[in-house]
Protein backbone atom coordinates (compact mmCIF):
# COMPACT_ATOMS: atom_id res chain seq x y z
CA UNK A 1 0.00 0.00 0.00
CA UNK A 2 3.04 2.09 0.99
CA UNK A 3 4.44 1.50 -2.72
CA UNK A 4 1.71 2.37 -4.60
CA UNK A 5 0.97 5.62 -2.33
CA UNK A 6 4.75 6.84 -3.84
CA UNK A 7 3.70 6.12 -7.29
CA UNK A 8 0.60 8.07 -7.03
CA UNK A 9 2.08 10.98 -5.44
CA UNK A 10 5.16 11.23 -8.44
CA UNK A 11 2.29 10.55 -10.99
CA UNK A 12 0.89 13.75 -9.63
CA UNK A 13 3.75 15.43 -9.15
CA UNK A 14 4.76 14.95 -13.06
CA UNK A 15 1.10 15.99 -14.14
CA UNK A 16 1.48 19.30 -12.20
CA UNK A 17 4.87 19.68 -13.92
CA UNK A 18 3.50 18.57 -17.05
CA UNK A 19 0.65 21.55 -16.95
CA UNK A 20 2.78 23.99 -15.33
CA UNK A 21 5.04 23.75 -18.05
CA UNK A 22 1.98 23.86 -20.88
CA UNK A 23 0.89 26.64 -19.65
CA UNK A 24 4.05 28.39 -19.87
CA UNK A 25 4.02 27.20 -23.31
CA UNK A 26 0.78 28.70 -24.51
CA UNK A 27 1.18 32.10 -22.74
CA UNK A 28 4.76 32.88 -24.64
CA UNK A 29 2.82 31.60 -27.92
CA UNK A 30 0.21 33.71 -27.89
CA UNK A 31 2.30 37.00 -26.84
CA UNK A 32 4.41 36.06 -30.06
CA UNK A 33 1.18 35.70 -32.20
CA UNK A 34 0.21 39.43 -31.21
CA UNK A 35 3.55 40.67 -32.14
CA UNK A 36 4.02 37.93 -35.40
CA UNK A 37 3.14 39.86 -37.98
CA UNK A 38 4.93 43.79 -36.67
CA UNK A 39 7.67 42.06 -35.04
CA UNK A 40 8.38 38.67 -36.73
CA UNK A 41 12.28 38.31 -35.84
CA UNK A 42 10.85 39.31 -32.14
CA UNK A 43 8.39 36.37 -32.57
CA UNK A 44 10.59 34.12 -33.34
CA UNK A 45 13.38 35.03 -30.54
CA UNK A 46 10.49 34.87 -27.97
CA UNK A 47 9.66 30.92 -29.27
CA UNK A 48 13.14 30.11 -29.96
CA UNK A 49 13.55 28.46 -26.37
CA UNK A 50 10.38 25.96 -26.95
CA UNK A 51 11.37 22.42 -29.11
CA UNK A 52 8.63 21.50 -30.76
CA UNK A 53 9.38 17.84 -29.74
CA UNK A 54 8.59 18.33 -26.34
CA UNK A 55 5.30 20.03 -26.90
CA UNK A 56 2.89 17.56 -25.48
CA UNK A 57 -0.12 19.61 -26.19
CA UNK A 58 -1.94 19.50 -29.61
CA UNK A 59 -3.46 23.21 -28.99
CA UNK A 60 0.10 24.54 -28.06
CA UNK A 61 1.84 22.60 -31.22
CA UNK A 62 -0.41 23.85 -33.71
CA UNK A 63 -0.08 27.53 -32.72
CA UNK A 64 3.98 27.20 -32.82
CA UNK A 65 3.70 25.96 -36.02
CA UNK A 66 1.33 28.84 -36.79
CA UNK A 67 3.98 31.44 -35.26
CA UNK A 68 7.03 30.03 -36.80
CA UNK A 69 5.30 30.16 -40.49
CA UNK A 70 3.72 33.77 -40.35
CA UNK A 71 6.95 34.69 -38.74
CA UNK A 72 8.89 33.48 -42.33
CA UNK A 73 6.07 34.98 -44.30
CA UNK A 74 6.30 38.23 -42.29
CA UNK A 75 10.43 38.34 -43.23
CA UNK A 76 9.38 37.19 -46.44
CA UNK A 77 12.05 33.98 -46.26
CA UNK A 78 11.91 30.38 -46.84
CA UNK A 79 9.14 28.70 -46.07
CA UNK A 80 10.31 25.07 -47.30
CA UNK A 81 11.12 23.95 -43.86
CA UNK A 82 7.57 24.60 -42.26
CA UNK A 83 5.89 21.88 -42.11
CA UNK A 84 4.23 21.91 -39.27
CA UNK A 85 1.50 24.32 -40.97
CA UNK A 86 -0.45 20.85 -42.49
CA UNK A 87 -0.40 20.08 -38.77
CA UNK A 88 -2.11 23.27 -38.20
CA UNK A 89 -4.06 24.17 -41.04
CA UNK A 90 -6.40 20.93 -40.29
CA UNK A 91 -6.14 20.91 -36.45
CA UNK A 92 -7.90 24.77 -36.74
CA UNK A 93 -10.17 23.72 -39.50
CA UNK A 94 -13.37 22.81 -37.03
CA UNK A 95 -12.21 24.75 -34.04
CA UNK A 96 -11.24 28.30 -35.06
CA UNK A 97 -12.12 29.71 -38.59
CA UNK A 98 -9.36 32.90 -38.81
CA UNK A 99 -6.08 30.84 -37.68
CA UNK A 100 -7.67 28.02 -40.34
CA UNK A 101 -7.88 30.65 -42.88
CA UNK A 102 -4.59 31.89 -41.68
CA UNK A 103 -2.59 28.30 -41.97
CA UNK A 104 -4.05 27.68 -45.01
CA UNK A 105 -2.36 30.77 -46.01
CA UNK A 106 0.32 29.55 -44.55
CA UNK A 107 0.58 25.84 -45.79
CA UNK A 108 0.02 27.01 -49.53
CA UNK A 109 2.94 28.94 -49.28
CA UNK A 110 5.03 26.24 -47.85
CA UNK A 111 3.27 23.92 -50.61
CA UNK A 112 4.60 26.66 -53.39
CA UNK A 113 8.42 27.03 -51.38
CA UNK A 114 8.49 23.18 -51.96
CA UNK A 115 7.50 23.50 -55.72
CA UNK A 116 4.29 22.51 -55.55
CA UNK A 117 2.97 25.34 -56.81
CA UNK A 118 -0.28 23.82 -58.47
CA UNK A 119 -1.38 22.48 -55.27
CA UNK A 120 -0.80 25.93 -53.29
CA UNK A 121 -2.80 27.69 -55.74
CA UNK A 122 -5.85 25.05 -55.30
CA UNK A 123 -5.75 25.38 -51.54
CA UNK A 124 -5.87 29.39 -52.15
CA UNK A 125 -8.98 28.91 -54.74
CA UNK A 126 -10.80 26.37 -52.38
CA UNK A 127 -10.86 28.73 -49.26
CA UNK A 128 -11.54 32.13 -51.34
CA UNK A 129 -14.55 30.31 -52.49
CA UNK A 130 -15.59 29.53 -48.05
CA UNK A 131 -19.16 31.15 -48.05
CA UNK A 132 -17.33 32.45 -44.01
CA UNK A 133 -14.63 34.68 -45.54
CA UNK A 134 -14.43 38.25 -44.66
CA UNK A 135 -12.98 40.94 -47.06
CA UNK A 136 -10.25 41.39 -45.05
CA UNK A 137 -9.26 37.62 -44.87
CA UNK A 138 -10.10 37.22 -48.32
CA UNK A 139 -7.49 40.50 -49.43
CA UNK A 140 -4.73 38.35 -47.48
CA UNK A 141 -5.73 35.38 -49.47
CA UNK A 142 -5.94 36.61 -52.75
CA UNK A 143 -2.57 38.78 -52.05
CA UNK A 144 -1.28 35.26 -51.85
CA UNK A 145 -2.61 33.47 -54.53
CA UNK A 146 -2.26 36.30 -57.16
CA UNK A 147 1.91 36.24 -55.97
CA UNK A 148 2.10 32.69 -56.17
CA UNK A 149 0.26 32.41 -59.62
CA UNK A 150 2.23 35.55 -61.09
CA UNK A 151 5.42 32.96 -60.51
CA UNK A 152 3.45 30.54 -62.39
CA UNK A 153 2.41 32.34 -64.96
CA UNK A 154 -1.26 32.02 -64.07
CA UNK A 155 -1.93 35.02 -65.74
CA UNK A 156 -5.53 34.99 -66.99
CA UNK A 157 -6.60 33.78 -63.15
CA UNK A 158 -4.29 36.32 -61.54
CA UNK A 159 -6.36 39.07 -63.70
CA UNK A 160 -9.74 38.09 -62.42
CA UNK A 161 -8.85 38.11 -58.63
CA UNK A 162 -6.44 41.22 -59.19
CA UNK A 163 -9.75 43.09 -60.16
CA UNK A 164 -12.02 41.36 -57.35
CA UNK A 165 -8.97 43.42 -55.42
CA UNK A 166 -9.67 46.72 -56.60
CA UNK A 167 -13.26 46.06 -56.00
CA UNK A 168 -12.97 44.94 -51.83
CA UNK A 169 -9.68 46.57 -50.93
CA UNK A 170 -9.97 50.44 -50.33
CA UNK A 171 -6.43 51.04 -49.48
CA UNK A 172 -5.10 53.67 -51.89
CA UNK A 173 -1.41 52.34 -51.87
CA UNK A 174 -2.91 49.13 -52.89
CA UNK A 175 -4.99 50.09 -55.75
CA UNK A 176 -1.88 51.26 -57.30
CA UNK A 177 0.17 47.88 -56.64
CA UNK A 178 -2.91 46.15 -58.24
CA UNK A 179 -2.74 48.50 -61.55
CA UNK A 180 1.07 47.57 -61.62
CA UNK A 181 -0.25 43.93 -61.53
CA UNK A 182 -2.69 43.99 -64.21
CA UNK A 183 -0.57 45.54 -66.24
CA UNK A 184 2.63 42.84 -65.99
CA UNK A 185 -0.51 40.11 -66.26
CA UNK A 186 -1.83 41.37 -69.54
CA UNK A 187 1.46 42.03 -70.87
CA UNK A 188 2.47 38.75 -70.41
CA UNK A 189 -0.96 37.15 -71.78
CA UNK A 190 -0.70 38.72 -75.00
CA UNK A 191 -3.23 41.73 -74.32
CA UNK A 192 -0.99 44.68 -74.50
CA UNK A 193 -3.47 47.03 -75.38
CA UNK A 194 -5.20 46.47 -72.14
CA UNK A 195 -1.53 46.46 -70.92
CA UNK A 196 -0.25 50.16 -71.92
CA UNK A 197 -3.97 51.55 -70.53
CA UNK A 198 -3.21 50.48 -67.20
CA UNK A 199 0.93 51.61 -67.12
CA UNK A 200 -0.40 55.18 -68.64
CA UNK A 201 -2.67 55.19 -65.67
CA UNK A 202 0.63 54.56 -63.70
CA UNK A 203 3.00 56.92 -64.93
CA UNK A 204 0.36 59.70 -64.77
CA UNK A 205 -0.45 58.72 -61.12
CA UNK A 206 3.34 58.90 -60.28
CA UNK A 207 3.77 62.18 -62.52
CA UNK A 208 1.05 63.83 -60.83
CA UNK A 209 2.43 62.78 -57.20
CA UNK A 210 5.83 63.79 -58.30
CA UNK A 211 7.16 60.53 -58.07
CA UNK A 212 9.94 60.92 -60.71
CA UNK A 213 11.83 57.88 -60.02
CA UNK A 214 8.81 55.27 -60.21
CA UNK A 215 7.66 57.76 -63.12
CA UNK A 216 11.21 56.85 -65.49
CA UNK A 217 10.77 53.26 -64.42
CA UNK A 218 7.38 52.60 -65.81
CA UNK A 219 8.13 54.74 -68.91
CA UNK A 220 10.85 52.24 -69.54
CA UNK A 221 9.19 49.36 -68.88
CA UNK A 222 6.46 51.13 -71.40
CA UNK A 223 8.95 50.40 -73.73
CA UNK A 224 8.23 47.04 -73.73
CA UNK A 225 4.41 47.19 -74.08
CA UNK A 226 5.03 49.59 -76.77
CA UNK A 227 7.00 46.70 -78.30
CA UNK A 228 4.16 43.93 -78.03
CA UNK A 229 2.17 46.43 -79.70
CA UNK A 230 4.24 47.15 -82.76
CA UNK A 231 4.63 51.09 -82.14
CA UNK A 232 8.47 50.59 -82.77
CA UNK A 233 9.06 54.21 -83.58
CA UNK A 234 6.97 55.49 -80.42
CA UNK A 235 9.20 52.68 -78.75
CA UNK A 236 12.61 54.47 -79.31
CA UNK A 237 11.53 58.08 -79.73
CA UNK A 238 11.05 57.21 -75.47
CA UNK A 239 14.27 54.57 -75.61
CA UNK A 240 15.62 57.88 -76.37
CA UNK A 241 14.35 59.94 -73.50
CA UNK A 242 15.29 57.55 -70.92
CA UNK A 243 19.32 57.68 -72.45
CA UNK A 244 19.18 61.56 -72.52
CA UNK A 245 17.61 61.58 -69.01
CA UNK A 246 18.95 58.70 -67.01
CA UNK A 247 19.95 59.72 -63.79
CA UNK A 248 22.85 56.90 -63.98
CA UNK A 249 24.28 54.57 -66.89
CA UNK A 250 22.65 51.19 -64.62
CA UNK A 251 19.72 50.11 -67.46
CA UNK A 252 21.33 51.66 -70.38
CA UNK A 253 22.50 48.30 -72.11
CA UNK A 254 18.93 47.50 -71.85
CA UNK A 255 17.19 50.47 -73.21
CA UNK A 256 19.97 50.27 -76.39
CA UNK A 257 19.02 46.43 -76.47
CA UNK A 258 15.28 47.46 -76.65
CA UNK A 259 15.99 49.94 -79.31
CA UNK A 260 18.07 46.74 -81.20
CA UNK A 261 14.92 44.93 -80.89
CA UNK A 262 12.70 47.51 -82.63
CA UNK A 263 14.99 48.00 -85.42
CA UNK A 264 15.47 44.13 -86.17
CA UNK A 265 11.53 44.21 -86.26
CA UNK A 266 11.47 47.04 -88.65
CA UNK A 267 14.03 45.12 -90.76
CA UNK A 268 16.76 47.85 -89.73
CA UNK A 269 19.95 45.27 -89.58
CA UNK A 270 22.41 47.57 -89.22
CA UNK A 271 20.54 50.21 -87.30
CA UNK A 272 20.03 47.09 -85.05
CA UNK A 273 23.41 45.86 -85.37
CA UNK A 274 25.02 49.50 -84.12
CA UNK A 275 22.45 49.39 -80.95
CA UNK A 276 23.21 46.14 -79.89
CA UNK A 277 26.94 46.44 -80.13
CA UNK A 278 26.14 50.10 -78.00
CA UNK A 279 24.09 47.78 -75.57
CA UNK A 280 27.34 45.63 -75.46
CA UNK A 281 29.55 48.39 -74.50
CA UNK A 282 27.37 49.48 -71.78
CA UNK A 283 26.83 45.96 -70.29
CA UNK A 284 30.59 46.03 -69.50
CA UNK A 285 30.20 48.97 -66.33
CA UNK A 286 27.61 46.41 -64.91
CA UNK A 287 28.72 43.14 -62.83
CA UNK A 288 29.03 40.02 -63.62
CA UNK A 289 25.28 38.21 -62.58
CA UNK A 290 23.84 41.66 -64.42
CA UNK A 291 25.46 41.20 -67.53
CA UNK A 292 24.83 37.14 -67.82
CA UNK A 293 21.49 38.15 -67.37
CA UNK A 294 21.69 40.82 -70.06
CA UNK A 295 23.18 38.35 -72.39
CA UNK A 296 20.31 35.77 -72.05
CA UNK A 297 18.42 38.20 -74.53
CA UNK A 298 21.10 39.69 -76.33
CA UNK A 299 22.72 36.59 -77.10
CA UNK A 300 19.32 35.63 -78.79
CA UNK A 301 19.30 38.50 -80.82
CA UNK A 302 22.86 38.38 -81.79
CA UNK A 303 21.95 34.94 -83.62
CA UNK A 304 19.13 36.29 -85.51
CA UNK A 305 20.92 39.13 -86.55
CA UNK A 306 23.81 36.90 -87.82
CA UNK A 307 21.01 34.63 -89.27
CA UNK A 308 19.28 37.76 -91.43
CA UNK A 309 22.65 38.66 -92.53
CA UNK A 310 24.06 35.16 -93.83
CA UNK A 311 21.26 33.12 -93.82
CA UNK A 312 22.89 30.75 -91.54
CA UNK A 313 22.03 29.25 -87.47
CA UNK A 314 24.75 27.95 -85.65
CA UNK A 315 24.07 25.51 -82.98
CA UNK A 316 27.23 26.44 -81.35
CA UNK A 317 25.88 29.57 -80.17
CA UNK A 318 22.61 28.15 -79.19
CA UNK A 319 24.57 25.99 -77.76
CA UNK A 320 26.51 28.11 -75.94
CA UNK A 321 23.51 29.93 -74.44
CA UNK A 322 21.72 26.77 -73.55
CA UNK A 323 24.91 25.54 -71.72
CA UNK A 324 25.41 28.29 -69.28
CA UNK A 325 22.11 27.92 -68.48
CA UNK A 326 21.94 24.09 -67.67
CA UNK A 327 25.14 24.74 -65.57
CA UNK A 328 23.16 27.67 -63.91
CA UNK A 329 20.77 25.27 -63.16
CA UNK A 330 22.62 22.41 -61.95
CA UNK A 331 24.62 24.85 -59.84
CA UNK A 332 21.17 25.86 -58.49
CA UNK A 333 20.60 22.84 -57.89
CA UNK A 334 23.55 21.27 -56.18
CA UNK A 335 23.85 24.29 -53.85
CA UNK A 336 20.22 23.71 -52.77
CA UNK A 337 21.21 19.94 -52.14
CA UNK A 338 24.15 20.95 -50.12
CA UNK A 339 22.17 23.53 -47.96
CA UNK A 340 19.66 20.67 -47.38
CA UNK A 341 22.42 18.06 -46.26
CA UNK A 342 23.84 21.06 -44.08
CA UNK A 343 20.65 21.78 -42.74
CA UNK A 344 20.12 18.01 -42.12
CA UNK A 345 23.54 17.28 -40.65
CA UNK A 346 22.50 20.67 -37.76
CA UNK A 347 19.34 19.04 -37.09
CA UNK A 348 21.32 15.80 -36.37
CA UNK A 349 23.27 17.62 -34.61
CA UNK A 350 20.78 19.21 -32.71
CA UNK A 351 18.83 15.98 -31.75
CA UNK A 352 22.18 14.65 -30.34
CA UNK A 353 22.40 16.79 -27.90
CA UNK A 354 19.06 17.32 -26.93
CA UNK A 355 19.41 13.42 -26.61
CA UNK A 356 22.47 13.54 -24.72
CA UNK A 357 20.32 16.26 -22.18
CA UNK A 358 17.63 14.44 -21.53
CA UNK A 359 19.82 11.41 -20.60
CA UNK A 360 21.05 13.62 -18.59
CA UNK A 361 18.17 15.12 -17.19
CA UNK A 362 16.52 11.66 -16.65
CA UNK A 363 19.42 10.57 -14.65
CA UNK A 364 19.33 13.89 -12.21
CA UNK A 365 15.55 13.14 -11.83
CA UNK A 366 15.91 9.64 -11.31
CA UNK A 367 18.06 10.54 -9.16
CA UNK A 368 16.08 12.76 -7.20
CA UNK A 369 13.12 10.64 -6.87
CA UNK A 370 14.85 7.84 -5.14
CA UNK A 371 16.24 10.61 -2.80
CA UNK A 372 12.31 11.46 -2.42
CA UNK A 373 11.35 7.80 -2.01
CA UNK A 374 14.39 7.26 0.66
CA UNK A 375 12.83 10.57 2.60
CA UNK A 376 8.98 9.60 2.43
CA UNK A 377 10.44 5.85 3.34
CA UNK A 378 12.58 7.43 6.30
CA UNK A 379 9.61 9.88 7.59
CA UNK A 380 7.00 7.17 7.07
CA UNK A 381 9.28 4.52 9.60
CA UNK A 382 9.76 7.56 11.73
CA UNK A 383 6.51 8.12 12.36
CA UNK A 384 5.59 4.74 12.64
CA UNK A 385 8.12 4.44 15.01
CA UNK A 386 6.62 7.29 17.11
CA UNK A 387 2.85 5.57 16.99
CA UNK A 388 4.53 2.73 18.46
CA UNK A 389 6.44 4.48 21.37
CA UNK A 390 3.04 6.75 21.86
CA UNK A 391 1.01 3.03 21.54
CA UNK A 392 3.48 1.54 24.27
CA UNK A 393 3.53 4.43 26.24
CA UNK A 394 -0.57 4.37 26.62
CA UNK A 395 -0.41 1.05 27.13
CA UNK A 396 2.04 1.40 30.11
CA UNK A 397 -0.30 4.20 31.84
CA UNK A 398 -3.16 1.54 31.68
CA UNK A 399 -1.17 -0.97 33.52
CA UNK A 400 -0.25 1.26 35.92
CA UNK A 401 -3.93 1.91 36.30
CA UNK A 402 -5.14 -1.10 36.69
CA UNK A 403 -2.60 -2.03 38.92
CA UNK A 404 -3.15 0.86 41.10
CA UNK A 405 -6.72 -0.26 41.11
CA UNK A 406 -5.41 -4.39 42.49
CA UNK A 407 -3.84 -2.29 45.41
CA UNK A 408 -7.42 -0.73 46.59
CA UNK A 409 -9.96 -2.47 48.47
CA UNK A 410 -12.43 -5.50 47.15
CA UNK A 411 -14.98 -3.77 46.18
CA UNK A 412 -18.64 -4.96 46.62
CA UNK A 413 -20.45 -3.65 43.17
CA UNK A 414 -20.69 -6.31 40.57
CA UNK A 415 -19.18 -3.96 38.45
CA UNK A 416 -16.13 -3.06 40.44
CA UNK A 417 -15.58 -6.73 40.76
CA UNK A 418 -15.57 -8.02 37.40
CA UNK A 419 -12.68 -5.54 37.24
CA UNK A 420 -10.83 -6.85 39.85
CA UNK A 421 -10.92 -10.58 38.68
CA UNK A 422 -10.42 -9.48 35.16
CA UNK A 423 -6.97 -7.92 36.21
CA UNK A 424 -6.03 -10.76 38.85
CA UNK A 425 -6.46 -12.91 35.61
CA UNK A 426 -3.95 -10.86 33.18
CA UNK A 427 -0.62 -12.13 32.74
CA UNK A 428 0.64 -8.68 33.28
CA UNK A 429 3.66 -10.15 34.99
CA UNK A 430 4.80 -12.00 31.74
CA UNK A 431 3.86 -9.41 29.25
CA UNK A 432 5.77 -6.92 31.59
CA UNK A 433 8.81 -9.61 31.86
CA UNK A 434 9.47 -9.93 28.12
CA UNK A 435 11.14 -6.90 28.17
CA UNK A 436 13.43 -6.45 30.80
CA UNK A 437 13.23 -2.30 31.22
CA UNK A 438 14.40 -0.09 34.27
CA UNK A 439 10.92 0.75 33.85
CA UNK A 440 9.62 -2.76 33.54
CA UNK A 441 11.63 -4.21 36.40
CA UNK A 442 10.10 -1.22 38.61
CA UNK A 443 6.73 -3.19 37.74
CA UNK A 444 7.40 -6.22 38.30
CA UNK A 445 8.07 -4.94 42.11
CA UNK A 446 4.54 -3.76 41.81
CA UNK A 447 2.90 -6.89 40.54
CA UNK A 448 5.12 -9.54 42.82
CA UNK A 449 2.17 -10.18 44.75
CA UNK A 450 -0.24 -10.67 42.17
CA UNK A 451 -1.23 -13.99 41.58
CA UNK A 452 -1.61 -14.77 37.52
CA UNK A 453 -3.12 -17.67 36.37
CA UNK A 454 -3.66 -17.34 32.80
CA UNK A 455 -2.36 -20.80 31.33
CA UNK A 456 -0.20 -18.64 28.67
CA UNK A 457 -2.78 -16.06 27.51
CA UNK A 458 -3.29 -12.74 29.26
CA UNK A 459 -6.91 -13.41 29.92
CA UNK A 460 -9.05 -16.75 31.20
CA UNK A 461 -11.87 -16.04 28.32
CA UNK A 462 -13.50 -18.91 29.80
CA UNK A 463 -13.66 -17.69 33.43
CA UNK A 464 -14.53 -14.59 32.11
CA UNK A 465 -17.20 -15.21 29.84
CA UNK A 466 -18.74 -16.62 33.39
CA UNK A 467 -18.42 -13.79 35.01
CA UNK A 468 -20.07 -11.87 32.48
CA UNK A 469 -23.01 -14.42 32.44
CA UNK A 470 -23.55 -13.72 36.14
CA UNK A 471 -23.22 -10.30 36.19
CA UNK A 472 -25.00 -9.48 32.74
CA UNK A 473 -27.72 -11.84 33.11
CA UNK A 474 -26.18 -14.21 30.41
CA UNK A 475 -25.12 -11.58 28.04
CA UNK A 476 -21.98 -13.89 26.59
CA UNK A 477 -24.13 -16.39 26.02
CA UNK A 478 -27.06 -14.78 23.94
CA UNK A 479 -24.73 -12.86 22.64
CA UNK A 480 -23.17 -16.08 21.50
CA UNK A 481 -26.07 -17.91 20.29
CA UNK A 482 -27.79 -15.14 18.26
CA UNK A 483 -24.28 -13.78 16.77
CA UNK A 484 -21.95 -16.75 16.54
CA UNK A 485 -22.21 -16.96 12.51
CA UNK A 486 -21.67 -12.95 12.14
CA UNK A 487 -18.98 -11.94 14.94
CA UNK A 488 -15.90 -13.13 14.68
CA UNK A 489 -14.19 -14.57 18.47
CA UNK A 490 -11.67 -11.41 18.90
CA UNK A 491 -15.26 -9.01 18.07
CA UNK A 492 -16.77 -10.94 20.94
CA UNK A 493 -14.36 -10.30 23.30
CA UNK A 494 -14.01 -6.74 22.18
CA UNK A 495 -17.78 -6.20 23.05
CA UNK A 496 -17.69 -8.36 26.14
CA UNK A 497 -15.04 -5.82 27.56
CA UNK A 498 -16.47 -3.14 26.54
CA UNK A 499 -19.91 -4.46 28.49
CA UNK A 500 -17.74 -4.93 31.22
CA UNK A 501 -17.35 -1.19 31.38
CA UNK A 502 -13.15 -1.24 29.84
CA UNK A 503 -12.30 1.53 28.02
CA UNK A 504 -10.80 0.98 24.37
CA UNK A 505 -7.32 1.74 26.04
CA UNK A 506 -7.25 -0.88 28.57
CA UNK A 507 -9.24 -4.07 26.55
CA UNK A 508 -5.78 -3.02 23.81
CA UNK A 509 -3.69 -3.74 26.87
CA UNK A 510 -5.43 -7.08 27.92
CA UNK A 511 -6.44 -8.38 24.42
CA UNK A 512 -2.65 -7.43 23.33
CA UNK A 513 -3.73 -5.02 20.67
CA UNK A 514 -3.04 -1.47 19.34
CA UNK A 515 -5.82 0.76 20.34
CA UNK A 516 -6.66 2.02 16.58
CA UNK A 517 -7.25 -1.75 15.64
CA UNK A 518 -10.08 -2.13 18.97
CA UNK A 519 -11.63 1.31 17.20
CA UNK A 520 -11.49 -0.91 14.02
CA UNK A 521 -12.99 -4.17 15.31
CA UNK A 522 -15.79 -1.92 16.77
CA UNK A 523 -16.80 0.00 13.50
CA UNK A 524 -16.44 -3.33 12.12
CA UNK A 525 -19.33 -4.78 14.57
CA UNK A 526 -21.23 -1.81 13.96
CA UNK A 527 -21.59 -2.79 10.10
CA UNK A 528 -21.65 -6.31 10.68
CA UNK A 529 -25.23 -6.23 13.10
CA UNK A 530 -26.76 -2.89 11.10
CA UNK A 531 -25.94 -0.49 13.66
CA UNK A 532 -27.88 3.06 12.94
CA UNK A 533 -25.21 5.54 12.68
CA UNK A 534 -25.96 7.59 15.22
CA UNK A 535 -26.49 5.10 17.67
CA UNK A 536 -23.57 3.11 20.24
CA UNK A 537 -22.99 -0.41 18.84
CA UNK A 538 -22.69 -1.57 22.67
CA UNK A 539 -26.25 -0.13 23.73
CA UNK A 540 -27.72 -1.37 20.77
CA UNK A 541 -26.63 -5.15 21.30
CA UNK A 542 -27.39 -5.05 24.97
CA UNK A 543 -30.97 -4.01 23.69
CA UNK A 544 -31.33 -6.67 20.60
CA UNK A 545 -30.02 -9.18 23.39
CA UNK A 546 -32.45 -8.11 26.38
CA UNK A 547 -36.03 -8.46 23.79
Amino acid sequence: MRHWFFVILLFCAAVMVSCSQSGKQRQILSDAERIVELYPDSALSMVSDIDVSDIKNSDNRALYGLVVAAAHKAKESSMASDSLTQFTFHHYRDKDSVRFLKCGELYALHLFWNSNGESALALLDSLVALPYVTDGIEIKLLRTRVGIGGTLYDCDNNIRFLKRLLTIDNDSVSEWYYKQQLYLNYTYTGHADSALIYINELIDHAKSNHLSEEEFELKYEKIAVLEELGEYDEGNALADYIIDNAPDNSILHFVHLWKALNHFNMGEIEISTRELALADSCVQNVSREERKYYESFAGHLRNFLQYRKDGKIRIIQLAALTNNQRDNFFRMESTKVENEKNTLRAENRALELKSQNQRKTAIIIIVILIAVIIAITAVWNIQKRRRKIIEAEERVDALNKMIEELKQPIPTSGHEALRRAMLQQLGIIKMVAETPTEQNREMLRKLSSIESDTNGSLVNWDNLYEIINNLYSNFYSKLHTKYADMLTEKEEQVIVLFVAGFSAKEISVITSQSTASIYVRKSSIKKKLDVPEKEDVIAFIRQELSV
